[in-house]
C-alpha cells in the first residue's frame, strides 16, 4: 500500500467526508475509526505515511506518544471506560489491515463483548523462553551499538 491507496492518507489530506476527527496537528491525527469495537474507540496516526513500527523515527514516535497518551486521558473522562486497550500491530500476521502505522485507544468495559486479547496460557518450554529471551538481548545489543 501506498500514499496513493492508503485510507487514512485519505483522512491526511482532508478527502474523507466520513471521518470523525478528534484531533489533528502537524505531525498526528486523531480520528474514530468507521467500525468501533467500543464507544471511544479511536485510531493516532502520523500524518506522514509509515507503514509500521519498524519504519518510525525518533521524532515522529515522540509525536505520536505525547498524543496517545493526551487522548488515553480525554477518553478516560469523557466515556469512563473500565479499562484501556493500546493496540498497535504490524504486518498481516498481528492482524494489520491498513499499512499506515496506527495505534488503537480501545475503553474497556466488562460486558463488552470484545473478550480476552491473549490466550489464557501457552505451553513454552523453559528452554524456548531462555532461547528468545537471549536472542532478543543479543540483537538489542547490536542495535544500540549501532546507535
Amino acid at each position: 500500500m501506498t500514499e496513493l491507496d492508503c485510507p487514512f492518507c485519505e483522512i491526511v489530506q482532508l478527502e474523507d467526508p466520513d471521518a470523525r476527527e478528534v484531533f489533528r496537528n502537524e505531525h498526528v491525527i486523531a480520528f474514530f475509526p468507521t467500525e468501533p469495537a467500543t464507544l471511544g474507540h479511536t485510531l493516532v496516526i502520523p500524518r506522514k505515511h509509515i507503514a509500521g513500527i519498524w519504519e518510525i523515527d525518533d521524532a515522529t514516535a515522540t509525536q505520536l506518544s505525547r498524543v496517545t497518551l493526551k487522548l488515553a486521558h480525554a477518553i478516560r473522562d469523557a466515556v469512563k471506560p473500565e479499562g484501556l486497550n493500546l493496540i498497535q500491530s504490524n504486518g498481516e500476521a498481528a492482524t494489520q489491515t491498513v499499512n499506515h502505522l496506527h495505534i488503537h485507544l480501545v475503553p474497556r468495559w466488562e460486558s463488552d463483548g470484545i473478550g480476552r486479547i491473549w490466550p489464557r496460557e501457552t505451553n513454552f518450554s523453559e528452554r524456548q523462553k531462555d532461547d528468545a529471551l537471549e536472542r532478543v538481548r543479543d540483537a538489542l545489543r547490536i542495535g544500540m551499538a549501532k546507535g
